[in-house]
């Protein structure tokens, strides 16, 4: 009998490991990845002014509906997990919530103050919606009371200073192995990355694997505090049934 299909959904903010992420889960033999399936629908809707938005918008599907009818079809390759890369402020208020419940959702956070001094240098005009971390609050309760068990929750930091746990952790988590591939993984860009990649990417494209976390000096720009001081109340909200 065959194993079921893992369709993992990991829910994160920019500026976070998530490319990285996907790197580790694209590694393994047994995997698809799709990158961020969710962006151009999110960019189409919201004209929001991120580089190259007119491009991504052109070349990916912005029909929402279209885009999740094939995160529930057919994997890629026949393989037996399909990892997802989502951000979650792509995941739009009219956008249906009912599929959540048919794919395994985890969550990817990060210090809010390390987030937003590095995001506000690509967006200037952030907003707290552009952080995503509303949203992941959102989609972690709904799991939660629909599977009425606590989602995996991952910080970027655990990850950095431990890869090796943290990802197995997850792996156990969601029902399956950790394999070696998972902790490196060839310098380069890879087909399955996203159009955006040229504007983000950079240094992920000369990564082999995870980089060891390095605490950030840089402060909070001041018109950003009342901002960080919102997104600290959401960030705590889901960091306090984080994996460990």
């Amino acid at each position: 009998m065959n194993s079921p299909t893992l369709r993992l959904a990991m829910w994160s903010g920019p500026r976070n490991i998530s490319t990285a992420m996907m790197r580790s889960w694209g590694n393994r033999p047994d995997t698809a990845v799709w990158d961020e399936p969710l962006y151009a629908c999110y960019l189409a809707k919201t004209n929001r002014g991120h580089p190259g938005a007119a491009e991504v918008i052109a070349h990916d599907e912005t029909d929402c509906r279209k885009v999740i009818a094939r995160i529930l079809a057919e994997v890629p390759g026949g393989k037996p997990i399909f990892f997802h890369k989502q951000m979650a402020q792509h995941l739009l208020p009219e956008i249906d919530r009912g599929w959540l419940a048919e794919v395994t959702n985890c969550f990817l956070i990060r210090d809010p103050g390390e987030m937003l001094t590095s995001f506000v240098k690509q967006v200037p005009d952030v907003t707290l919606a552009d952080t995503g971390l509303p949203q992941q609050v959102e989609i972690f309760e709904q799991v939660r009371q629909a599977t009425g068990t606590i989602p995996p929750v991952l910080d970027a930091r655990d990850v950095l200073q431990n890869p090796r746990a943290m990802l197995g952790r997850l792996c156990e988590a969601v029902g399956v192995p950790l394999r070696e591939e998972m902790l490196s993984w060839p310098p380069g860009p890879r087909a399955t990355d996203g159009i955006w990649a040229k504007y983000w990417y950079a240094a992920v494209e000369q990564s082999t694997s995870f980089h060891p976390y390095r605490p950030k000096t840089e402060p909070v720009p001041a018109h950003l505090h009342t901002m960080h001081e919102q997104c600290l109340e959401f960030y705590e909200q889901l960091f306090m049934h984080r994996l460990t």
